[in-house]
Order: C-alpha cells, then sequence, then structure tokens
C-alpha cells in the first residue's frame, strides 16, 4: 500500500516506511553481528538435525528482515565446552551445505557481495566463549572448520575476565590466542569481557577488534556489559566497530524503552569515534525474547516488531539526518570492513 510516498510492507504490520528507507535496506548489505535465526533452540536443532525441517516460508520470513548476514554465535560456558562448540559448528556447516541455494558460509571478504549478489543468507560461523581453544593450536583447527569470530570471554576464564569482574585482565594465555587469532584470520570480539581485558585485547590485538553486541555505559551506568566511552575510543582507534544491541536491559536503565533509546546509543558512539565505528548486533531472532506472557521480566523493547527491526532502524536514521552514505555503513558497511581486514592473514 502507498501513501504519500510512505509504504506499508507487512499484511501483519501496519507500519509505513518512507521510500528511502525501503531503498536503502534493499541496497545494503545488513549485517547484525548477533542476528539469530532463532531463539527457539528446539526448532534451531531440528533444522540442524534435518535440513528438511526448515521451510520455503522460514527462509523467506529471513530474506523479508532485510538482513543479508547473521552472525548466530551462542556461548557454551558449563560441560565439556570444547566438544559443544564442535558440535555447533559441525551443526552449521552441515545445515548450510544443505540447503546451500539458500545459505552462504561467510568465511571471506568477498563473500559479503556474494551472498547479495546470489540472494543467499549469509552465515558467519561464531562463538561467544573461547573456552574451546584448549591450547593456540586450537585456533587453527576452528579456523579451518569455518569459524570467523570468537569471543574471548562469555563470563572469566583462562583468557581474561568476564563483565561481572571489571578489574580481571588479560592473560599470558589470553593473549597468545589472540595472536594466533590475528594470524589465522579470526575476529576477536571482547562483547562480554571485563573492563580490563577489553582495554587490554584491544592493545594486544594487530587487527580491529570487534564490540559485536553492546551498548553505550554513558547511557546505561548500572550495566557492567556496556563499554565505557574509553573502551569505545580505544576500539575504533584501532580500526574496530560495536554492534548496538536491541535487548532492553542494555538500552535502557528503566522506563519505557523504544527505538529512539537504540537510536540514542547509535548517536553517542558517533560523537565519541565516529559513523564509521558503529553497526548493529541486536542479540534477538525475529520473534524477540519476550515469548512467556509468565515472564515478570522484559527483554523487547516497546512498540517494536522485531521482523521489521531493520527497517525500523533504518527509518529512525532517516528521520534523525543521517546521510546515506553513513546509514549504509551503519547497516553493514563498517562491520565487513573490519572483518575484511580481521580475516586478513598476517
Amino acid at each position: 500500500m502507498i501513501n504519500r510516498g510512505r509504504f506499508s510492507l507487512f499484511a501483519q504490520n501496519d507500519t509505513e516506511y518512507s521510500a528511502r528507507t525501503l531503498d536503502l535496506v534493499s541496497r545494503s548489505t545488513v549485517i547484525d553481528m548477533l542476528g539469530l535465526l532463532t531463539l527457539d533452540y528446539r526448532k534451531l536443532c531440528a533444522w540442524e538435525a534435518d535440513p528438511g525441517c526448515f521451510q520455503r516460508a522460514d527462509f523467506l520470513r529471513l530474506k523479508e528482515s532485510g538482513i543479508t548476514v547473521f552472525h548466530p554465535a551462542v556461548g557454551y560456558t558449563s560441560g565439556d565446552i570444547y566438544a559443544a562448540s564442535l558440535r555447533d559448528i559441525t551443526g552449521w556447516n552441515a545445515f548450510i551445505a544443505a540447503r546451500e541455494p539458500q545459505f552462504l558460509r561467510v568465511e571471506e571478504a568477498g563473500d559479503f557481495e556474494r551472498a547479495k549478489a546470489l540472494g543467499r543468507i549469509g552465515i558467519v560461523i561464531g562463538q561467544q566463549n573461547s573456552e574451546h581453544f584448549r591450547t593456540v593450536e586450537d585456533v587453527d583447527r576452528f579456523h579451518l572448520l569455518g569459524q570467523r569470530v570468537s569471543q574471548l570471554t562469555y563470563l572469566s576464564n583462562r583468557i581474561g575476565g568476564g563483565s561481572p569482574e571489571p578489574n580481571r585482565g588479560l592473560t599470558e594465555y589470553g593473549a597468545a590466542i589472540i595472536e594466533r587469532m590475528n594470524s589465522v584470520g579470526v575476529a576477536v570480539d571482547v562483547s562480554h569481557c571485563s573492563d580490563r581485558t577489553t582495554l587490554d585485547a584491544i592493545e594486544a590485538s594487530r587487527k580491529p577488534v570487534l564490540v559485536t553486541h553492546s551498548n553505550c555505559r554513558a547511557l546505561v551506568p548500572c550495566s557492567a556489559r556496556c563499554k565505557t566511552d574509553e573502551a569505545i575510543k580505544r576500539m575504533a582507534a584501532r580500526g574496530g566497530v560495536m554492534g548496538v544491541t536491541m535487548v532492553r536491559v542494555f538500552v535502557r536503565a528503566g522506563g519505557h524503552a523504544t527505538i529512539e533509546d537504540v537510536l540514542n546509543h547509535i548517536d553517542h558512539v558517533v560523537k565519541l569515534a565516529g559513523v564509521e565505528h558503529v553497526g548493529l548486533g541486536s542479540d534477538v531472532d525475529l520473534d524477540g525474547r519476550d515469548r512467556s506472557a509468565h515472564s515478570s521480566r522484559k527483554f523487547d523493547l516497546d512498540g517494536i516488531d522485531y521482523a521489521t527491526k531493520i527497517f525500523d532502524l533504518t527509518e529512525g536514521l532517516v528521520r534523525r539526518n543521517y546521510s546515506s552514505q553513513s546509514i549504509e555503513l551503519i547497516l553493514g558497511g563498517n562491520f565487513k570492513r573490519a572483518l575484511s581486514a580481521a580475516w586478513t592473514r598476517a
């Protein structure tokens, strides 16, 4: 439906978008650096066990989201973490291979545009906890399996500190892991790392360091998971990018939380470090986290349909007078650049 240059795209959603928003999403290579195909892990396990369970309707829904490339990383923190991580990556490889006309494993710089040109959904394989690197040689093994991003810590581990322990820094072993990741081409992610480990990792890495999914502590002072201004500026100075998340607790400390508050975090990073250093790491699927009507804790933003979050975000950036070039960088160009640099073997 068209109304004075406004377009309503989805039958289940009467929100209207500008022609400029639709054009920007259509032509951009949109990268969600913590984009989850589904938070229903039973469904995901069924897809991986039997890729035939993944229906055309599932594919079309993902395509209609406007996202070109997903980074659907999870973090294993207990039990046999090595085996669980290996099983997860093996499962993704089997699923992508079985659904090749629809999916593409993104493992080198050219694959971003290849996925876009072919109309496929790109998958960047990653992990949210690097405890599966039992030795530095394991970095090589998982790189060969297709892993291209690894968050150093989910909670504190042999590598360094997690966000609940802000003063715990990078260990000698952690520095060796970063050096091997730099050498083979696995991007370093510090989203869950402590303040000290975040700064140490940025200093230790020869390649750009990513914050795939976090927000600005200046706007949510009570959250140790959000990054300090110092960390954001140091990350940017070394070529890194921060993906802004849409999980309510990291968006606003309390009260009404909407897409406008997400945009405030983007504005803050831009003012601190420049538009070249911010992107999207939504940390949510197309349905949101508030699945249970009995849950007392809200994770989702107010007034948002997560299936159309890319369009809502883009419309907001247009409304805040970002240039088309800047919006394309935020939607994916910045992460494409940083990942390409991190994946260059050296």
